[in-house]
């Protein structure tokens, strides 16, 4: 009986030894495997791995994406103004065995206050060559590609693989406000009065334009017009020529009747002629007499 119980608690002890000896690792983790405080094994894959009761210990970290977002930080742009940013990061844990070496004991915990330092180190330094209207502005994907950059190879050595950085909100310090925006009114209304100006010399260019081809048109119109009216003139009197020449003695009578319908149009001055005046030859009868 007593061999028994001693074969049954020696079965109980096995167990337990070989229970404390086999560890699972799931697809969500990484396993180190440390020997007093020295890493002895990695186990990156998920399934059943095995140490060393007692003497080993197993250590897991999580494998997924992980963020973490930053308490607000003040930046200060090249043009001189003061800039409130929030950000946040994605990161994995790329090496464990790196990372375990970075941050010891304090795990996750270190790195994240590793990484704060190291994302606002580089927050500072891209966004301090760059003014503060791009850093306000909606289109920031270039800067944030550039502080991903910067903080990378410093995030490598924590053995992190930094996937992200994004600056959540970017504004003016309350105090700043009512100042950029009297500034920006400045200058929005000093661009007005150039634009104004700008105008307003264009106008003075288009009505110069417009008044001196008024001018030339006028010109041309009037040049043209003494042309035709010579020409007419021209053109009357070698008609009247003409008709003189053909009958000398119609054309008189013609010009006789123009003179007296001007001559005795109503209203006209009265005239005093003698009866033999040559103004009334065509208005004498056959026997001499006037009508």
């Amino acid at each position: 009986m007593r061999k028994a119980y001693v074969a049954l608690g020696a079965l109980v002890v096995a167990g337990v030894i070989a229970a404390s000896s086999i560890f699972i690792v799931d697809e969500r983790e990484k396993a180190l495997v440390l020997q007093f405080g020295q890493i002895v094994g990695v186990k990156e894959e998920p399934g059943i791995g095995f140490k060393i009761p007692v003497i080993q210990e197993v250590v897991k970290y999580d494998d997924r994406i992980l963020s973490r977002d930053m308490a607000a930080l003040e930046v200060i742009a090249s043009d001189s103004r003061r800039i409130e940013v929030d950000a946040f990061a994605r990161y994995r844990i790329a090496d464990v065995e790196d990372f375990r070496r970075a941050t010891g004991s304090g795990g996750e915990r270190q790195a994240s206050a590793r990484l704060d330092s190291i994302l606002r180190t580089a927050i500072r330094k891209v966004l301090g060559t760059v003014s503060s209207a791009e850093i306000l502005s909606s289109d920031r994907d270039a800067l944030m590609q550039l502080i991903r950059d910067v903080a990378a190879p410093e995030a490598d050595s924590l053995g992190l693989q930094l996937i992200d950085v994004r600056l959540k909100r970017t504004d003016l310090p309350p105090e700043n406000l009512e100042k950029t925006y009297e500034r920006m009114i400045a200058e929005r209304e000093r661009e007005a009065a150039d634009e104004i100006a700008r105008g307003n010399e264009a106008a003075q260019r288009i009505r110069a334009g417009a008044d001196r081809t008024v001018t030339e048109l006028v010109s041309d119109a009037q040049r043209q017009a003494e042309i035709i009216r010579g020409e007419a003139d021209a053109e009357r009197t070698r008609i009247f020529a003409e008709a003189y020449g053909s009958d000398a003695e119609f054309f008189d009578f013609y010009r006789s009747l123009q003179a007296y319908r001007r001559a005795l149009e109503s209203g006209n001055t009265s005239m005093v002629l003698t009866p033999d005046s040559d103004f009334f030859s065509y208005l004498e009868s056959a026997t001499g007499n006037a009508e």
